[in-house]
């Protein structure tokens, strides 16, 4: 039986840990000159504080230590964690190559594969269940490395790699409770609360970003407990739960890569046609476009907790719901498929938003 109390306390403790920790972290930041310095393709104007991750790391920390989890490789995961933070507040301070970044990436992922933490099946409707063996281990890789840096890449506006990330890990934490996963609760309930409590600092206006350090750790931290909790489920389509639950980032990402081999750009090139700045470019204010995305989020995050526990029939229903949501992202992109203007402006109209005039 879940002790609520128990979980309460580990949310208030790593949200108010965070709350507390990052003006610590913001005049750390001064000092040593991590600085995000605006530039043409970025929307702030004035030098911003980086490495706010490091508030959300030690907030989690926080939470971590008064729950104890308890996990076979739970070792390897926090090691595998470290080295991702480590990684993310290299970059922040000397701006490391994509090759070197990808290395630190990579580490943390073999980390956690050589621990025994590995997505060993994936189920396949009208197929059964497909164990993977060695491809097992490049897809885990694979798995952690592009869930952090979908994470990262959304990382463009005040507070919305946090928010995105908050919501996502609320969708895994309801299809936790639901399938009693003791241990993913544990660690979606303190990394909430770490989100939450560094968006007190991070929604627009910013005060402080929290640059790789904190979307890479975020990033890594979402494949985590999606391993131990969706990749367990062997229901109809469940290897698509993950997906759906990081969905605006990880379209954003494959659009990202689409729009660039079309305009014959590098992959790495970077741009302002990411799904946020689109909805900046579209007249939506700031806060606006954040909240946007927050809604498509919710809505992907409602979906999954359908999607996780559904018929065959209600998943179909379901797919071509998704399959709608991603072509709607698409459009606000930059990648024309159908006219989805009438159903934005819905959207924005019950967000309550409006464009700047």
């Amino acid at each position: 039986m879940w002790n609520i109390s128990e979980l309460v306390i580990a949310f208030v403790i790593s949200c108010a840990t965070t709350l507390l920790v990052t003006p610590i972290i913001i005049k750390l930041a001064k000092k040593f000159n991590v600085i995000d310095k605006p530039n043409n393709r970025k929307m702030h104007k004035d030098m911003k504080p980086s490495m706010g991750g490091l508030a959300i790391f030690i907030g989690a920390a926080a939470g971590f230590i008064y729950l104890q989890p308890m996990h076979d490789q739970l070792n390897a995961i926090v090691i595998g964690a470290c080295i991702m933070l480590i990684t993310g507040i290299l970059d922040d301070m000397f701006e490391f190559r994509a090759m070197y970044k990808l290395a630190g990436q990579i580490t943390a992922a073999v980390v956690v594969v050589s621990s025994g933490l590995i997505i060993e099946k994936l189920t396949i409707p009208f197929v059964g269940t497909v164990y993977l063996g060695f491809l097992g281990i490049a897809i885990t890789i694979f798995w952690i490395v592009a869930a952090s840096n979908a994470i990262n890449l959304i990382d463009g506006l005040d507070g919305l790699a946090a928010g995105v990330s908050a919501i996502g890990l609320t969708s895994i934490l309801v299809m936790a409770f639901i399938d009693y996963r003791l241990v993913v609760v544990y660690l979606c309930i303190i990394l909430i609360g770490s989100c939450i409590g560094f968006l007190f600092h991070n929604f627009h206006p910013s005060k402080i970003f929290m640059g790789d350090t904190g979307a890479l750790f975020l990033g890594y931290s979402i494949a985590i407990v999606s391993m131990l909790g969706l990749f367990k489920n062997v229901a109809f389509f469940s290897f698509i739960v993950p997906i759906i639950v990081l969905a605006i980032p990880i379209f954003d990402t494959i659009f990202a890569i689409i729009r660039r081999a079309i305009n014959k750009q590098g992959i790495a090139t970077p741009d302002k046609k990411h799904i946020h700045y689109q909805l900046i470019s579209m007249g939506y204010s700031h806060r606006a476009s954040v909240l946007i995305i927050y809604g498509f989020s919710i809505f992907f995050g409602s979906v999954a907790i359908v999607f996780n526990s559904a018929t065959l029939l209600t998943s179909l229903v379901l797919l071509g719901v998704i399959i709608l949501g991603i072509q709607l992202i698409a459009e606000i992109a930059g990648i024309t498929m159908y006219n989805h203007q009438p159903l934005l402006n819905g959207i924005r109209r019950v967000a309550g938003v409006r464009k700047v005039e």
